[in-house]
C-alpha cells in the first residue's frame, strides 16, 4: 500500500488516507496476508474500506491479531463495522453470533481506535468521524 501522510509530515497534505480495497486484490491472498495488509495500513493511521467482508475465520484472526499488537504509546487498536447485503445471511442473534451473517458482507470498514471518535452502522449507511490525531 502507499505510504500514508499525516499532518505530522511538513510537505505532505493534511488530512486521513482511506485505502479502497477491491475484492480481486483480496482474492489471491491467503488469510494472513489480507490481516497484514489491513494491520499495515491501519498501524499507519488510515481507514481501510474492503468490497467485501472478511470471512467470520478471518475477522477472528484479524481481531486476535490486532489484540495482540495493542500497545498503550503506540496502537490501541481497531474499529470494524461490516455491512451485509440486503436479504443475505441470518440476521438473528445466534447467526450473528455464529458469524453468519458476516459470510455475505459486502463492506468492510476498518480503522485505528484512537482515530474514529464514532462509527455508525444502519441497514444503510456506515459513518465514521475521523480525527487528525
Amino acid at each position: 500500500m502507499p505510504k500514508a501522510t499525516n499532518a505530522d509530515d511538513q510537505d505532505g497534505p493534511d488530512g486521513v488516507q482511506i485505502d479502497l480495497i477491491s475484492s480481486e486484490r483480496m482474492d489471491g491472498m491467503a488469510s494472513m496476508e489480507k490481516i497484514r495488509m489491513i494491520l499495515d495500513g491501519v498501524h499507519e493511521g488510515n481507514i481501510v474500506i474492503l468490497e467485501e467482508g472478511l470471512t467470520p475465520d478471518e475477522e477472528s484472526q484479524l481481531i486476535e491479531v490486532t489484540m495482540a499488537e495493542i500497545s498503550p504509546d503506540e496502537f490501541n487498536g481497531i474499529e470494524i463495522e461490516t455491512y451485509p447485503k440486503p436479504g443475505g445471511g441470518d440476521s438473528s442473534l445466534l447467526g450473528r453470533i455464529m458469524g453468519s451473517e458476516q459470510a455475505d458482507a459486502k463492506l468492510t470498514v476498518i480503522g485505528p481506535a484512537n482515530r474514529i471518535e464514532t462509527l455508525h452502522k444502519d441497514e444503510t449507511l456506515i459513518s465514521a468521524l475521523v480525527s487528525h490525531n
